[in-house]
């Protein structure tokens, strides 16, 4: 297991990036949330399995068509047993 803090940066707000992100960590059944911040970047916190964790991340660091990534910073975190067997990813309201 893998969790993960994300603060991504670049053209991320108003081109579907939290959805699409949420239907993306849906698919690859990892848990967790994403919602923008005031200052126009996107942050979010992603669990699951090492490789399922590792292909959002690459999505994260692409973003969707009509996006521009210019950076994703990555910071470890430790796993939290309570989301095991759970497949929850939300669009949380912005910060």
């Amino acid at each position: 297991m893998r969790r993960v803090h994300v603060s991504v940066t670049g053209t991320v707000q108003g081109v579907g990036y939290r959805y699409t992100l949420q239907h993306v960590a849906q698919r690859a059944g990892v848990t967790g949330w994403v919602r923008n911040l005031r200052d126009g970047s996107v942050d979010a916190e992603v669990e699951g399995e090492d490789a399922a964790v590792d292909a959002v991340l690459d999505w994260m660091r692409q973003g969707p068509p009509g996006g521009h990534v210019t950076s994703a910073h990555v910071v470890e975190l430790v796993p939290t047993p309570a989301s095991a067997g759970t497949s929850s990813f939300e669009v949380r309201r912005d910060g």
